[in-house]
């Protein structure tokens, strides 16, 4: 163990120079992959040398508490945001999970709006908003990066992917453009099932070497389309990506290479798949299903 130092002085990659948003980037920190002196109000964090490896896009995320608003509006009125300090990455995945409510998806939503992704959803370059509903939590996030730029990304969120292909076709409409749906297959997002068009998502628009934040993306997956989706992120991973997922599904928690960090009433923990709340009820109902029925209803 050692200390990592890390500095807002470190020159920052092309992925981190951000174009004109109506996002603050002054919460990114700049990691060189090496010890950097840091004269912030970043305290310097013990962490394993597999924390800064070659591996990683995203190292971690800090919630900076000065000037933080009032600890009774939302999100910061919920547990998580009441306790949060600073959550390190996994190099390959790392899941969230928790009960609804609990506030990972919220999470998840500020450090894709923090890294420069359009809060509802797709890459860099989408900058539509059907209804403004994204919190300010990503003006208190600090994201600490290293040297490595990704060249490829995507935030994916499962309740707001329905205007993303609605806005893929409104731009395919546009005089003098490339097809943008050629990406995802050539066929049109609205004319697949829900699952199918997830599927084209991640198996033709996500390139590797990316990272990619995805929330729920098992919503409209079958059990073994969520074993194929498992196979996805292995190639994915194979192919130097890294990945953010908040999920309530066991099957891709399953994944062996990866953190997963639950959601509990006061706390983020890191955990086990087996100790994970999720798989403990599906496991136990799946077991005996006749006696949680019983329980359930009778």
């Amino acid at each position: 163990m050692f200390n990592l130092f890390l500095s807002r002085t470190a020159p920052p990659c092309g992925e981190c120079t951000r174009r004109a948003t109506n996002f603050d980037v002054s919460n990114t920190v700049f990691c060189g992959g090496r010890p950097l002196e840091y004269k912030d109000t970043l305290r310097s964090a013990a962490v394993s040398p597999r924390a800064i490896d070659s591996e990683h896009y995203l190292l971690s995320v800090k919630l900076r508490r000065e000037q933080l608003p009032s600890a009774r509006t939302y999100p910061f009125s919920l547990p998580l945001f009441r306790s949060l300090n600073e959550i390190f990455f996994h190099p390959k995945v790392t899941f969230f999970v928790g009960e609804n409510g609990s506030g990972k998806s919220t999470l998840l939503e500020a450090i894709a709006t923090g890294w420069g992704f359009n809060p509802e959803g797709g890459s860099k370059n989408f900058r539509f908003h059907t209804r403004e509903s994204h919190s300010s939590l990503h003006q208190h996030l600090r994201l600490v990066k290293t040297a490595r730029r990704p060249k490829d990304g995507y935030f994916f969120r499962a309740e707001s992917f329905y205007n993303v292909a609605t806005e893929i076709e409104a731009l395919d409409r546009e005089p003098g453009s490339s097809r943008l749906i050629d990406s995802y297959g050539g066929r049109s997002l609205h004319e697949q099932s829900h699952g199918e068009s997830f599927l084209s998502l991640f198996n033709k628009r996500f390139r590797g070497n990316g990272l990619y934040i995805l929330d729920e993306p098992e919503a409209a997956l079958s059990p073994t389309r969520q074993m194929e989706m498992i196979k996805r992120l292995h190639e994915l991973v194979k192919m130097n990506s890294q990945l953010i997922i908040a999920t309530h599904s066991p099957i891709l928690m399953a994944y062996p290479d990866a953190d997963i960090w639950q959601v509990s009433d006061n706390d983020l923990v890191k955990t086990s798949l087996q100790e994970t709340e999720h798989y403990i009820v599906a496991n136990s109902f799946l077991s005996n299903p006749e006696h949680a029925i019983r329980q359930l209803l009778f």
